[in-house]
C-alpha cells in the first residue's frame, strides 16, 4: 500500500520549501513557499516519533552539511540523505547515519549517464543502501532526467528501460516531478501511473502534492506499488492543504 513519506529539503542551512522550477543559483530568482525558524533535527525528531520511515534530507547546494548532520544524528539510520554524493563522500554520510544515500549529478557528468560511476557508488555503499534521484521534466510526451538543481536535463528519459536497467544497482527510486514541484497544483497522474508499471522496485513520488486525498489517488493509481511525498501543502511546512497527522493516520491505517 501507498505510504506517506516525509521530506526536510535544506537550503543555505535552512529547512525550506521551494518552487523546484525556480532552484536556481541566482537567489534573487528563487520562489520560496516556507522558510522554517526550527532546525533539521526538529523535522527529524518528528518522524522518528511517529515512525515515518524511508524519509529523505536533501541538501539544496552549499552550507547543507550541518544540518544534514544534526538530523541524522537525531534519527541515526532512521532517514535517507541526498545532495552532492559521490562515490568519495557516500560512505562518509552511510556511517554518520544515513539509512541511505540519494544520488543523482554525480551519475550524470556532461548530462550523459555514467555507469562506471555508478558501479564505484554500488562498490562503497552497496546496492541495498543506494537510491537513484531520477527526478524529471515533462517534454513533449516523455520524462527526461533532470540534474544539478532540475535545471539541466540529460539525455536519460524516465522509462520501462531505465528503471530496469537502473534497478539493478539500488533498492528505491525517488523521483520529483520538477515541473510541478513546489506548486501545490496537484500530481502529475501519468507519471504515478507509468512509475508503477515500469519500476520493478519502490518509488517514491514527489511534486504537487496537495491533498491527504493525493495518498488515496496515488494508491489508486499505482496499485499500491508508489509511495507519496508532502512538501510545501503540509502543515508543519507551513502549508494549509495538508494536516502532518492525517499523514501520520494514513500510514498507521495502511
Amino acid at each position: 500500500m501507498t505510504k506517506f513519506k516525509g521530506c526536510i529539503d535544506i537550503h543555505a542551512g535552512q529547512v525550506k520549501q521551494i518552487v523546484g522550477g525556480t532552484l536556481t543559483t541566482t537567489a534573487s530568482e528563487l520562489e520560496t513557499n516556507f522558510i522554517s525558524s526550527q532546525p533539521a533535527s526538529h523535522f527529524a525528531q518528528l518522524y522518528q516519533t511517529y515512525n515515518i520511515t524511508g524519509s529523505h534530507v536533501i541538501k539544496l547546494g552549499p552550507n547543507c552539511d550541518l544540518a544534514a548532520l544534526e538530523a541524522l544524528q537525531t534519527w541515526p539510520n532512521g532517514l535517507q540523505v541526498g545532495g552532492g554524493i559521490t562515490d568519495k563522500n557516500a560512505k562518509f554520510w552511510i556511517e554518520k547515519g544515513a539509512a541511505k544515500v540519494i544520488v543523482t549529478s554525480y551519475l550524470f557528468p556532461n548530462a550523459e549517464l555514467d555507469m562506471g560511476r555508478l558501479n564505484k557508488l554500488v562498490a562503497e555503499v552497496g546496492k541495498e543502501r543506494l537510491v537513484i534521484d531520477l527526478s524529471c521534466r515533462k517534454r513533449e510526451s516523455q520524462w527526461v532526467v533532470a540534474m544539478n538543481k532540475w535545471q539541466t536535463l540529460t539525455n536519460t528519459l524516465v522509462n520501462q528501460e531505465t528503471l530496469h536497467n537502473l534497478s539493478e544497482y539500488c533498492s528505491e527510486f525517488l523521483i520529483h516531478a520538477a515541473d510541478v514541484e513546489g506548486l501545490c497544483r496537484g500530481i502529475d497522474e501519468e507519471l504515478v501511473l507509468s512509475l508503477s508499471r515500469w519500476s520493478p522496485i519502490p518509488v517514491t513520488y514527489a511534486g504537487g502534492a496537495k491533498s491527504i486525498r493525493d495518498l488515496e489517488l496515488v494508491d489508486s493509481l499505482s496499485c499500491g506499488k508508489v509511495d507519496l511525498t508532502f512538501g510545501s501543502a503540509l502543515d508543519i511546512f507551513g502549508g494549509t492543504l495538508v494536516k502532518f497527522d492525517d499523514c501520520v493516520i494514513w500510514n498507521r491505517g495502511h
